[in-house]
């Protein structure tokens, strides 16, 4: 499969990993891919305030908080990274609830407004590339393995998933 597949340009794509879920939780990674295929990931250094961390989401990223101790990007510079690649743009989640809370809470520690959308993955299928979504995933799946559960592989994973029911739901 290859983009020539169909006639729309691919989206930039975001995923966010996260310290756990629910209440208290933060992004400790964001990745993107863009429309040429390229992809970026920005491990975070937890603000001062963030300190929940739940053990199982580690086990499922495998990014543990000393990692990002050493080796994440302060919440400023990450927000103004993303507002520098992705300024006026609107970009897509497939966890979309989720990421954007988490995106928001990085800006609100920065102390800066976000100068992007995110919107539901969703808003780029019509039905019958819903109905498609599940086979094309398999697709993907079959192609390039399991979603790794890092935020870089998988945004471009997702991008390849909307590609592939693009594709199908046209042939």
């Amino acid at each position: 499969m290859n983009d020539a597949a169909v006639d729309r340009a691919l989206p930039i794509i975001l995923d966010v990993e996260a310290s756990g879920f629910g209440r208290g939780s933060y992004p400790i990674e964001i990745g993107l891919a863009f429309p040429d295929g390229a992809t970026e990931a920005y491990l975070i250094h937890p603000a001062p305030d963030w300190s929940h961390w739940d053990p199982e989401a580690e086990r499922v990223h495998g990014i543990d908080r000393q990692e990002l101790l050493v080796h994440g990007r302060s919440v400023v510079e990450v927000a103004a990274l993303l507002n520098a690649r992705l300024a006026g743009n609107c970009v897509y989640s497939d966890a979309w609830s989720f990421d954007a809370s988490w995106v928001a809470r990085l800006f609100d520690s920065a102390g800066f407004a976000q100068n992007f959308r995110i919107d539901t993955i969703r808003m780029l299928l019509n039905e019958d590339e819903i109905a498609a979504w599940q086979r094309a995933r398999e697709a993907v799946d079959a192609i390039h393995g399991p979603m790794v559960h890092r935020a870089a592989p998988d945004a471009r994973r997702l991008q390849l998933t909307v590609l592939h029911a693009w594709a199908a739901a046209k042939a």
